[in-house]
């Protein structure tokens, strides 16, 4: 790490966040160790962010700040009544043998700063401002580097962002940042390098590369997620399962066969996402999401997550079919929730007197084809594009699991007609390109170029959803 690559100090009192910065700064959740007991870094650790391959920022973790009262008042009798700069007295205690014996994690905080461009100083917004505080500033000041306060948690309800603004610039420190480093946000992380190029002119092509390339990576990871679940709608709307009707234990088998094939492929269009994100298996919160065992908690195929998403099933559905799926009477398709129905002897829903009913008896009479209708395919889409966004608002210091939004009713618009976007209603007569069961899939060129074409036209659909603002419902198409 040497050159003219930016060298950043991270410095603050114990306890404030100083690796949860570092790791949502690198996107590396595993630097560090992050805890809410205090003084849980002991020594300086290092990581460089890398813009295409090379170098570019090199950043420092410190121990914390633990007794700067006390430093401050030795600082103060080494100078006696001599008028010494700062720096010159910072470098003095430091060849001394109290930096090892009384303030060893000062020592080590302040010998990385004298080697750093730059100190971000790193507050918990959440505190109240006491001597401490103001104490740190005092000797951060001293050793003559730029230093840029960092206000943290500054989503918690209690945190004091105005009360520690005004505190700062009656210290002379008006270049403050804010910036989350649980609750990620972009345009914060944008303009905490914006206050660091203000204070650094020989380093502001650097940051300049910095903040373009962090805004490229948000881009393309949005791309790439989009690009995630297209696959996976295209995937689901293509697959149909075949079963002779004539046995209900049959049909029954091969409900549930279907059923666990949707859920295995949401469940892999999941996985990627956190992957894509830098995240693992065990930042999801099972129940919040909610997923149980790997699985999605709240059942795809169960009314009450239709309902909880305000997500109809349409206007052909059988009364009160159990799984609220739809009779598809221009196909000729015996629908999931309609198959499930008769498969569990509600008969009584199904009764001879209804159109429905009887319509979907003579279907079952040869050989019936099951598939997820509409409805459902829309609240696939949902839950990955809610996932998607929170994704992106998370902090990789985050400690909690991540955390699904409330599912919002979504006041889908009232269309006469197909209610999935063309991709996705071209999907619906090609059994060729669904990957889930290559069964059906066609090893002809143009088919697969097809179904390619679908996924990316479904995908830039899926990038004007994400990209839409946090407080806009999501609405599918």
């Amino acid at each position: 790490m040497t050159g003219n690559m930016l060298t950043v100090a991270v410095v603050g009192h114990t306890n404030t966040g100083k690796t949860s910065l570092m790791r949502t700064l690198m996107r590396e959740a595993d630097f560090g160790e992050v805890s809410d007991h205090p003084a849980t870094t002991r020594h300086v650790e290092g990581a460089a962010i890398l813009v295409e391959g090379r170098q570019v920022m090199a950043l420092y973790d410190t121990p914390g700040l633990e007794d700067s009262i006390g430093l401050l008042e030795h600082l103060d009798s080494l100078a006696g009544v001599k008028r010494v700069d700062g720096i010159e007295l910072v470098k003095q205690f430091l060849a001394s043998s109290d930096a090892e014996s009384r303030f060893p994690q000062e020592a080590k905080a302040l010998r990385q700063l004298l080697g750093s461009d730059v100190a971000l100083y790193v507050i918990d917004a959440r505190d109240r401002v006491l001597g401490k505080h103001r104490d740190e500033l005092e000797i951060l000041a001293r050793c003559a580097k730029p230093v840029v306060p960092v206000l943290n948690f500054t989503a918690a309800d209690d945190a004091k962002v105005k009360l520690w603004r005004e505190h700062l610039s009656r210290v002379n420190m008006h270049a403050v940042a804010e910036f989350d480093t649980v609750v990620l946000d972009d345009v914060c992380e944008q303009r905490l390098y914006e206050k660091m190029r203000t204070l650094l002119d020989a380093h502001e092509a650097t940051l300049n590369t910095l903040i373009e390339d962090r805004r490229q990576q948000r881009s393309a990871v949005i791309k790439a997620s989009a690009d995630v679940i297209a696959g996976a709608l295209i995937d689901v709307a293509a697959h149909s399962l075949f079963v002779a009707s004539g046995e209900a234990d049959q049909v029954e088998a091969a409900l549930e066969k279907l059923q666990t094939a949707i859920r295995d492929r949401e469940q892999k269009c999941v996985d990627r996402l956190l992957e894509l994100h830098r995240f693992s298996p065990e930042d999801c919160d099972p129940g919040a999401l909610p997923i149980i065992d790997g699985k999605w908690g709240l059942d795809l195929f169960a009314p009450e997550a239709l309902k909880q998403f305000g997500i109809k099933a349409g206007g052909g559905a059988a009364t009160g079919a159990a799984i609220g799926f739809v009779l598809d009477a221009m196909t000729g398709l015996a629908s999931l929730g309609a198959v499930t129905a008769i498969g569990a002897g509600i008969g009584g829903l199904l009764g001879a007197g209804r159109s429905h009913g009887q319509r979907l008896m003579r279907r079952l009479q040869g050989e019936a084809e099951l598939r997820v209708d509409d409805a459902a395919i829309r609240l696939l889409a949902t839950r990955q594009i809610m996932l998607t966004r929170a994704l992106l608002k998370r902090g990789h210091a985050a400690q909690q699991p991540v955390q699904m939004p409330q599912p919002r009713r979504l006041n889908l618009p009232q269309v006469s007609g197909p209610s999935l976007p063309p991709p996705l209603q071209r999907a619906r007569t090609r059994l060729d390109w669904s990957h889930i069961d290559r069964t059906h899939a066609s090893t002809y060129l143009p088919a697969e170029a097809a179904r390619t074409e679908a996924v990316a036209a479904l995908s830039r659909h899926v990038v004007r959803i994400i990209e839409r603002p946090a407080e806009a419902a999501i609405e599918f198409p």
